[in-house]
């Protein structure tokens, strides 16, 4: 839960490349969270010092020596045979390039984008409408979540705007959630930043006003 916690918390900085919590006597209560750039890992410093995670503050400073994760990103890291398999694959799990062999021929595959673009265009004028219809209200509508994402996770995001009340799960549908504010307003100042914001690679976050 912890590293999930970090993840979606210092996520909203930049590209978090890993997170690493240990759990050994000496080093626990310590994380690393390494990001790509380091005008990233400065904004996240600036704007998470002090931030009260668990009840506790975060205190945030940099790292006294490079990741080897980003070394093996920019191929300057040697990798042993121990530790390939498990720098590699997490690697792997972050690329989005696959492998395939084509076999449609050229004419059906712009036949089935053709198809797909008139749907996904009659789809979103669809949404539009529907958003249209929608009053803004201090209740946001949370989708495409990721399905182990906890209460006190999203609380994470949502507390660092003000007017923020409270989380609410709906039970049997765990990637969906409601935030709660004050006020329309303040609803409206998270919606704008947290609408589309990536929880995990593969989830980008749906924020919209809730239907009352």
């Amino acid at each position: 839960e912890l590293r999930k916690a970090l993840y979606y918390l210092f996520s909203q900085y930049g590209r978090v490349v890993d997170v690493v919590a240990l759990k050994t006597m000496k080093m626990r209560g310590q994380a690393f969270i390494v990001y790509r750039e380091i005008t990233e890992a400065t904004k996240a410093m600036r704007s998470l010092q002090g931030f009260p995670l668990f009840d506790k503050p975060i205190k945030i400073d940099y790292a006294k020596t490079r990741s080897n994760k980003l070394n093996v990103l920019d191929g300057e890291y040697k990798l042993d045979e121990s530790n390939t398999q498990s720098i590699y694959s997490q690697i792997f799990s972050e690329s989005k390039f696959s492998q395939g062999v084509t076999t449609v021929s050229r004419k059906r595959e712009h036949e089935e984008d053709d198809q797909a673009n008139k749907k996904m265009a009659l789809d979103k004028t669809e949404e539009e409408e529907e958003e249209e219809n929608v009053i803004p209200n201090r209740i946001l509508f949370l989708q495409n979540l990721p399905i182990d994402v906890t209460d006190k996770m999203l609380s994470y995001l949502f507390v660092q705007y003000p007017g923020f009340k409270e989380i609410r799960l709906v039970p049997g549908k765990p990637d969906i959630a409601f935030a709660e504010y004050e006020n329309e307003l303040q609803a409206q100042t998270a919606l704008k930043v947290l609408d589309g914001f990536n929880i995990t690679p593969e989830n980008a976050m749906k924020v919209e006003f809730a239907k009352i």
